[in-house]
């Protein structure tokens, strides 16, 4: 008799970890978690620090004996394709690539690449590449707010004048 009642009895545990969405940026967070929990803390890696976003989904581990202290640990990964070994932080518009070709950074619509083979700066219809001690500029190129052809225009008329 003992046997078929002693499942009848168990307190339900509620899961260690769980997942939830995010009702409130920053650190601390508001999560939904089935009803909202506020003021948990956002943990992540070792020198590296971020804040979720509301409406990211997000892995929250129910630390403490009685799971009485909540906590973020991390998000979902989205998509994009990253090889093996490479690294991704980005932030809004914001992105920095550390991949197998160098370090790539883009923001909006510049971007710099810096790898083995040298730098290349492209922003707008413009850009600078430096390699194998060759710089080529691209696009319009300023001097003091000035463009370069007046600048030069203006030295040589004083030194032929």
């Amino acid at each position: 008799m003992w046997t078929s009642e002693r499942n009848r009895n168990l307190p339900l545990r509620e899961a260690a970890a769980e997942l939830g969405s995010v009702t409130l940026g920053g650190d601390p967070a508001g999560v939904s978690l089935g009803g909202e929990r506020r003021w948990l803390t956002v943990y992540g890696p070792g020198g590296y620090r971020w804040r979720p976003s509301a409406g990211s989904k997000v892995l929250v581990l129910k630390a403490g004996a009685e799971g009485e202290s909540p906590c973020i640990l991390g998000t979902a990964q989205e998509g994009g394709e990253l090889k093996s070994g490479e690294v991704e932080l980005s932030g809004g518009v914001c992105s920095a690539l550390l991949g197998q070709e160098g370090l790539r950074l883009t923001g909006g619509e510049s971007a710099a690449l810096l790898g083995p083979e040298g730098v290349k700066l492209t922003g707008g219809a413009g850009g600078l590449e430096l390699k194998g001690g060759r710089a080529e500029l691209n696009g319009d190129l300023y001097l003091n707010g000035r463009p370069l052809y007046d600048v030069v225009r203006d030295i040589l008329i004083d030194l032929l004048g």
